[in-house]
């Protein structure tokens, strides 16, 4: 595998986990990386890495956070991911998993609900690497508030501002509650 096939094999797994989001959020482009892979005399060694990342532009509410890790944990699972590591912290949680074939995900949450979601290669032979494909819409986003070009704007950029019924929500999801045996 070179670099543009890892490149492509992150971005089949960015769509994956967005396809196993329900109800689904609505994501915008990270910035994306492909430095090459060095040895401990940090020498080249004829290989590469790349690193595809998205960032929600729904805000995920404190109350649905932990639905939103968890549903993304159960689909990791499902896929055959190896979850190497949670981070309970309430403020900021975050999930890592490893595919079979030596992928690295990781899902982060910051405070003000923004949702982070890397995908990186291991090592692989060292190639020209194509930007990132554009995120398809079947409709054009609302004007972002967060946006530096605009001077109204006192938001840092980078912050989700979409609003979603479920995922921005501030109750938390109620389970149902189980019947009572022989009833």
């Amino acid at each position: 595998m070179d670099m543009q096939e890892a490149a492509d094999r992150a971005e089949v797994i960015l769509t994956e986990v967005e396809g196993g989001i329900n109800p689904p959020v609505i994501w915008g482009r990270g910035p994306s990386s492909d430095p090459i892979c060095t040895d401990w005399k940090n020498d080249s060694t004829g290989t590469g890495h790349v690193t595809r990342r998205k960032q929600a532009l729904t805000i995920i509410s404190a109350e649905r956070r932990g639905s939103f890790l968890g549903l993304i944990e159960r689909h990791w699972k499902a896929s055959g991911y190896e979850i190497t590591s949670v981070d309970t912290d309430e403020k900021f949680p975050a999930m890592f998993a490893s595919t079979p074939d030596g992928f690295r995900l990781a899902l982060a949450i910051g405070d003000k609900g923004q949702a982070f979601l890397d995908v990186s290669s291991p090592c692989v032979t060292e190639s020209e690497v194509s930007d990132p494909p554009p995120i398809p819409r079947d409709t054009p986003l609302p004007p972002n508030p967060n946006d530096p070009e605009d001077p109204t704007s006192d938001e840092p950029f980078g912050l989700p501002y979409l609003k979603s019924d479920f995922w921005s929500a501030t109750t938390p999801i109620s389970s149902p509650t189980p019947s009572a045996a022989g009833s």
